[in-house]
């Protein structure tokens, strides 16, 4: 059985208070795959990179156990880039340069290997890319897991509404939730979007943490506060793939499972803020993983 990751792989160039960075690997799929990876060693990826992507890129993720032979490389191709400026308060961005490159006519091809899927996660992409590869993984995995954004909603909310409709856990962030939804109040609009098709409800809310919705069921997660954040790019990719690649890891869907994965997810993505990039998910210890989730417990427990 093996976790299927479905998403960008790319460049990015980043500017925020505290530096910039010229072109660095970056992309859904990238982010999501390494996080999973901490949790589970059958992770595969699909993406699509042109020729110009490092050949080392790849090889590192192959140190991570992560399977590439669903990562297409288009000879004479440019890879998807994007280049953004982060304002001060580290939650509003510009978009300065946005270049599809081989992301413009992504045709996601599942390998015969990764037929095994068990758990897959769909990386922020088109709906229809999205729905392509739920109808090519022949047997219907465990847990389909759902990122989009705002763009989507924008452009295209027919064919998001659809694939929604198709899966069993959707992450967005709350203001993605109110646009989806219609409602102000967060319980409302999660109550509205449940509606939808999925069984349960991630809304990310940056630094003050994320909440998790099923059935009657509601669970506040906090956020790590830390001394410096260096660049979120990539924070809610890398929170949804330590949230599936924990709940990989334990097999059993569940409410009490999928509260463990949020707070592991949380604590992978505050690592990933603290470098640029993917700097700081590539390198770390189970040690600092276990001690990081350690401070998200220490945040919320207490005793009547």
């Amino acid at each position: 059985m093996s976790l299927v990751v479905i998403g960008s792989v790319a460049f990015d160039a980043i500017e925020t208070p505290f530096g910039k960075t010229d072109k660095i690997v970056g992309g859904a799929a990238t982010y999501a795959s390494l996080a999973a990876s901490y949790f589970y060693d059958k992770v595969k990826i699909v993406a699509v990179v042109g020729d110009d992507f490092p050949t080392e890129e790849i090889a590192d993720l192959n140190k991570h156990k992560i399977n590439t032979e669903g990562l297409q490389v288009k000879q004479g191709e440019k890879s998807f880039f994007w280049a953004g400026k982060y304002h001060n308060d580290m939650n509003s961005r510009d978009t300065l340069v946005t270049d599809l490159n081989v992301l413009a006519d992504f045709d996601p091809i599942i390998p015969a290997s990764y037929q095994d899927c068990e758990f897959l996660m769909l990386g922020n992409l088109t709906p229809q890319v999205q729905q392509t590869v739920i109808s090519r993984i022949k047997k219907r995995p465990k847990l389909i897991v759902l990122d989009t954004m705002n763009f989507w909603m924008d452009i295209a909310l027919d064919d998001l509404l659809k694939t929604i409709s198709m899966i069993d856990v959707l992450t967005i962030n709350d203001a993605e939730a109110r646009q989806l939804s219609g409602e102000y109040s967060l319980v409302k609009a999660a109550r509205k979007i449940l509606t939808m098709g999925p069984a349960y409800l991630i809304i990310k809310k940056g630094e003050h943490g994320a909440l998790l919705f099923h059935e009657d069921k509601i669970f506040a997660a906090p956020a790590l506060p830390l001394a410096e954040v260096f660049d979120p790019t990539g924070a809610g990719d890398t929170f949804a793939g330590g949230f599936i690649g924990y709940m990989a890891k334990v097999g059993t869907v569940n409410f009490n499972n999928m509260k463990n994965a949020i707070i592991f997810g949380s604590a992978l993505a505050s690592f990933c803020v603290e470098k640029f990039g993917t700097e700081k998910i590539r390198n770390l210890t189970q040690q600092e993983i276990a001690s990081r989730v350690q401070e998200f417990v220490s945040l919320s427990r207490f005793e009547l």
